[in-house]
C-alpha cells in the first residue's frame, strides 16, 4: 500500500510537503505543489483519512454498508451499530448500496483504509469471494448477520441462526393446529432468505406435512411484495390457515391482504414473520414474530472489527454467533378454527 513517504521519496520533497500540498495549506511553490502531485497520480495513493484524524486528535472511524437504509431492519441495525462503535471510540459512516453491486464495490474499492479503519458489511450485493480477495488491500471486513452458521464463509463474519428462525416460526404455527401453512419468501429462491425457508420446510417435513412445497411465493421483501403475494396464495388456495414469512415487512404485507380479503388475522388466518423490527410490535394488529438479536449482533459484529484493526494477524475465517432467535406471541397468530 502507498504511503505519504513513497509519495514523498518520488517528488524529492518532505512528508510535510506533501502533507501541505494535498491539503492546500502552507507554502510552497508551483513546481513542488505539481511535482507531488504528478508523483500522487503515479503511485495512485490515496490520503489516509483516518491516520490524519488520530494525528490531529479526532477519533477514529468505521463504516456500515447496508443495502437499503429504506429497510426498517437496518437503521436499527445501524442505531445498534453506532453506539458500539461509539463506545469503543470509533465514528460510523453509513453506505447505502441501494442494492447495486456496482455501488457496493465502490464504496469498498474507497472507504476502506482511506475513510475508515474497518468495515462492517450487510447484504450488499457484494460477491464474498471478490471481496476476501479484495480485503488485504485496505481495511479489515467482517460480514454481519450472516444467515447460516454452520457454513461460515471465508471472512471474518458475526451470524445468526435463521435456519432456526424458520424452524421455530414452523413450531410455532404446528402448536397451534395449523396444517395448511403458506410461504411468502422475501428473496429469491436462493437468495438471502433461503436459510429461513429451509428451517421452515424442514420442520413441516419432521411433521409428515406434505404439499407445501406448492403454498409459497417468492418476491421483494416489502410490505409490497407480501401483500401482493399473500393475495396470491390466497386465491389460489383458499383453505391456507396460517402463512409464514421469512421478515416482518412481507409479514406485514401478508396481515394487511388478509384484512383487505376479508380474512380476520389472527382468527381466519394466523400470520408470522422474522425479525422484530419495531413496526411489527408497532402495527396493528401487532405482529408474532420470530426475534433475532440485532443489538447483540451488533456488538459482536463492532467488538470482532474492533479486535481485528488492533490485530493484523487475526485468522480470516473468525467467527461469532450472535444469541439464538426467539418466539415473541403477538395478536396475529392464534388456535386453528375449524
Amino acid at each position: 500500500m502507498t504511503t505519504l513517504l513513497d509519495v514523498a521519496r518520488l517528488a524529492d520533497v518532505t512528508t510535510a510537503t506533501v502533507s501541505n500540498v494535498l491539503r492546500d495549506r502552507g507554502r510552497f511553490s508551483a513546481r513542488t505543489r505539481a511535482r507531488v502531485l504528478e508523483a500522487v497520480a503515479q503511485l495512485q495513493y490515496r490520503p489516509h483519512l483516518t491516520a490524519r484524524a488520530l494525528a490531529e486528535g479526532r477519533p477514529p472511524t468505521i463504516a456500515l454498508m447496508v443495502s437499503s437504509i429504506a429497510n426498517p431492519f437496518y437503521p436499527e441495525f445501524a442505531l445498534a451499530a453506532e453506539r458500539a462503535a461509539r463506545r469503543d471510540g470509533y465514528f460510523l459512516i453509513i453506505c447505502n448500496t441501494n442494492d447495486d453491486a456496482d455501488v457496493g464495490q465502490a464504496y469498498f474499492d474507497q472507504i476502506g483504509g482511506t475513510l475508515s479503519e474497518g468495515i462492517l458489511i450487510m447484504n450488499s450485493a457484494l460477491d464474498v469471494d471478490a471481496l476476501y480477495r479484495g480485503h488485504g488491500d485496505g481495511s479489515p471486513v467482517v460480514l454481519c448477520m450472516w444467515e447460516r452458521p454452520d457454513r461460515a464463509p471465508t471472512l471474518p463474519c458475526v451470524a445468526v441462526d435463521f435456519f432456526l428462525a424458520g424452524r421455530l416460526a414452523a413450531a410455532h404455527l404446528l402448536e397451534l393446529g395449523h396444517r395448511r401453512i403458506g410461504a411468502i419468501v422475501g428473496s429469491a429462491r436462493h437468495g438471502i432468505h433461503a436459510a429461513r425457508y429451509e428451517g421452515f420446510c424442514q420442520t413441516l417435513r419432521e411433521a409428515d406435512i406434505a404439499g407445501f412445497a406448492d403454498d409459497v411465493r417468492f418476491t421483494d421483501d416489502s410490505i409490497q411484495g407480501g401483500h401482493g403475494a399473500a393475495q396470491s396464495l390466497l386465491r389460489a388456495n383458499p383453505a391456507l390457515t396460517a402463512i409464514f414469512a421469512t421478515n416482518d415487512l412481507p409479514a406485514l404485507g401478508a396481515v394487511y391482504a388478509a384484512l383487505d380479503m376479508g380474512r380476520a388475522v389472527p382468527d381466519a388466518l394466523s400470520v408470522i414473520g422474522i425479525t422484530d423490527i419495531r413496526l411489527a410490535r408497532e402495527s396493528r394488529p401487532a405482529l408474532t414474530t420470530i426475534a433475532v438479536p440485532t443489538a447483540a449482533a451488533a456488538d459482536l459484529a463492532v467488538a470482532l472489527l474492533r479486535e481485528l484493526i488492533r490485530d493484523a494477524d487475526m485468522t480470516d475465517s473468525t467467527l461469532r454467533v450472535a444469541p439464538a432467535p426467539r418466539l415473541v406471541q403477538r395478536d396475529t397468530t392464534g388456535i386453528r378454527r375449524a
